[in-house]
């Protein structure tokens, strides 16, 4: 037995290019991770404790989550849970740098905060953005952080489902992508990407009995990213005005098979900008089916074919401004102009 391994050792000595011949798939992912590695962030918490003794305040660790570079001015996205209640976040970067961050804001509703750093004249490394409505189940997805405070941890899998929805606090995050890529407590926050790199979301939360992976982990797409972040960074909170409806992509889309475009409206709040203007929702019909009211397919001059482009559409508006919305009924469009309300 000992010739044996001391034979394989004299070989890898010999023939190093035999011990580490890697397959075009591995050499692949390989570089995909050193890209990216760069631009992610291992990010640990502090909470103010205080004595009850000696009447002393300290901040004490508290948790801890991963993040990602946004843009080149030091902005760091990661999850609003991961800094809750924190009054202290460093920023460990894979050059070996701890920053201390501020926080510039968060969207508790979508679980997504952005911090800031100094990076002191050196040069942020975002990720390229993908396109998560292009998104299709079955395709291979990367995830990147710290898992158990296990820094810069690649895992890969695959799309395992689109449009899923969680409970957070007290509503519901929608739109989800769902992966079977490990993702475990320490990987919040950090970004998942596609084959080519690009990001396409960010990992928020898992399904587990037992808190550790079984599998079934979600991201925030990068869709929705896109629309929150630019406003935490510009105002320190996202809070677009809102029609007063509820509408669900998997209907959406259902809906776009069936002929009908636009965003079909499910519901209509009590009160609300909709309800004022006599919008319809959908009702169910006499076999179960679902029988469509109002159909919204514009706001002013832009065209809506999915909830992410009406999502979009009212976020370039505050709450006050008037829309004119197209809508489509039973063959037939009409116009309806409605002043937005604050969410």
């Amino acid at each position: 037995m000992r010739l044996v391994l001391k034979i394989a050792l004299v070989l890898s000595l010999a023939f190093p290019a035999l011990a580490q011949e890697l397959t075009a798939p591995e050499e692949r992912l390989i570089s995909l991770f050193e890209t990216s590695r760069s631009s992610v962030v291992s990010i640990t918490t502090g909470q103010r404790r205080v004595d009850p003794w000696l009447r002393r305040a300290e901040i004490v660790p508290s948790g801890s989550g991963s993040g990602f570079f946004w843009g080149d001015e030091g902005h760091i996205v990661t999850n609003a849970h991961v800094i809750q209640r924190a009054v202290r976040a460093d920023i460990h970067m894979a050059d070996g740098r701890v920053l201390p961050a501020r926080l510039v804001g968060a969207a508790p509703q979508y679980d997504l905060a952005v911090l800031q750093v100094d990076l002191d004249g050196t040069a942020a490394e975002p990720l390229e953005n993908g396109n998560s409505g292009d998104l299709r189940v079955g395709q291979s997805v990367l995830a990147i952080g710290n898992p158990f405070g296990l820094d810069w941890t690649l895992t890969t899998g695959i799309v395992s489902a689109l449009e899923r929805e969680i409970p957070i606090g007290n509503g519901v995050i929608e739109g989800l992508i769902q992966t079977d890529a490990a993702i475990n407590p320490g990987n919040s926050g950090g970004p998942l990407l596609d084959s080519s790199g690009r990001l396409i979301g960010v990992n928020t939360a898992i399904f587990s009995p037992s808190g550790a992976s079984s599998g079934i982990g979600f991201a925030v797409p990068v869709d929705l990213v896109e629309r929150v972040v630019p406003q935490l960074i510009a105002n320190g909170v996202y809070r677009p005005p809102v029609l007063g409806i509820r509408f669900d992509p998997r209907i959406n889309q259902l809906a776009r098979e069936n002929g009908i475009e636009g965003v079909v409206i499910l519901s209509v709040e009590p009160g609300g900008p909709a309800e004022e203007v006599g919008l319809r929702a959908a009702q169910r019909g006499r076999n179960g089916g679902l029988l469509p009211g109002d159909v919204i397919q514009q706001v002013n001059t832009r065209r809506i074919v999915s909830g992410d482009d009406l999502s979009a559409a009212l976020d370039d508006y505050e709450a006050g401004d008037e829309v004119t919305l197209l809508v489509w009924q039973d063959g037939e469009t009409r116009e309806v102009t409605l002043r937005l309300a604050a969410p």
